[in-house]
């Protein structure tokens, strides 16, 4: 039986969501779209229904689980919408705005008693990451030692300003870095270069690993992200992204994305497809509702040690059972 699926917010994301589903996921089917602007929400319908505000998308029978791509500042809210109306959801990051407002998703989660919410990190279904965890987590590289992170953008868009290199951009490899290797973060130290970019963090890890990342979100020359595991016995990287190799006018060399939707157009499809398979049988896969308040959590102490002494003594309270 085909679920059918609303997606909230027809921006780059929502409508990469809604492409997604109408073309490569079976299974499951488009039903609803809502945006604030309804041009744009019928551009991307193609023959879903466009509903007129979220709260009707939400309780509509012909929606059965929902995608929330809208606005950082709707998700909280959004999300518990759908808690109260049951139905699974798979929000963008972040989860909330803040780590007060993730924290209050979560305590709705936890009050109902079942889980329902899965946040967009991505990473965790990109072929490459998976094939980094599955070698680690195998032994083949002994203990894990080290993790290199590298998060580059082309150029960050003029809204994009404060914070938002860390709460928006480095919250994927706080998430990705929890999950490759299976530990909490306990501290960070943070420094930016002339300017204020880039970004170098480095956090340590509740057995002893160090967590390495650098942050550049006008590095100008493309969408590019890396990651190198550094174990006792080995290492393991990510290969080069690109499709093809060019050879042209006397250079020749890899190609990079303006943006990360081509980057990651696999992960997208892989989460999506496995998203519904967990909505049909009750199941939870990715990144969880505690999983975005930690990222979240993190990041904005991150971002206050940025703005401060530049070291961070990460806190963010014990993981409730309904998250084991």
């Amino acid at each position: 039986m085909s679920i059918g699926i609303g997606v909230i917010g027809t921006g780059v994301m929502g409508a990469e969501h809604a492409r997604i589903l109408r073309h490569e996921t079976p299974g499951a089917h488009l039903a609803g779209i809502f945006d604030a602007d309804v041009a744009r929400a019928q551009a991307v319908a193609s023959g879903a229904t466009v509903f007129s505000n979220p709260q009707s998308l939400i309780a509509s029978d012909q929606i059965d689980a929902i995608v929330i791509a809208s606005p950082d500042s709707t998700h909280a809210s959004l999300t518990r919408a759908c808690i109260a109306a049951g139905k699974p959801v798979l929000c963008e990051k972040p989860l909330a705005s803040s780590a007060a407002d993730a924290l209050d998703v979560v305590q709705a989660e936890v009050g109902l008693g079942r889980r329902l919410i899965q946040v967009g990190y991505m990473r965790r279904f990109d072929p490459g990451y998976r094939e980094i965890k599955r070698v680690k987590d195998a032994g083949h590289l002994g203990r894990a030692v080290l993790l290199h992170n590298v998060h580059r953008n082309a150029r960050a868009p003029d809204w994009f300003n404060g914070p938002m290199a860390i709460t928006n951009s480095f919250v994927h490899e706080i998430d990705v870095s929890r999950w490759l290797l299976g530990s909490e973060m306990v501290s960070a130290h943070v420094e930016a270069g002339p300017g204020g970019e880039p970004l170098m963090i480095m956090m340590k890890t509740d057995k002893d690993e160090i967590v390495s990342t650098e942050v550049f979100v006008n590095a100008s020359y493309g969408y590019h992200v890396h990651v190198e595991l550094v174990g006792r016995q080995g290492t393991i990287s990510l290969a080069p992204a690109s499709l093809t190799l060019l050879n042209r006018d006397r250079a020749g060399g890899l190609s990079y994305p303006n943006n990360w939707v081509p980057r990651f157009e696999e992960a997208y499809r892989r989460q999506m497809a496995d998203w519904v398979s967990a909505v049909k049988t009750g199941a939870s896969v990715g990144a969880s509702a505690w999983d975005g308040y930690v990222a979240s959590a993190i990041a904005e102490q991150v971002a206050e040690a940025l703005a401060g002494g530049g070291v961070a003594t990460l806190k963010y309270g014990p993981r409730p059972p309904l998250y084991d």
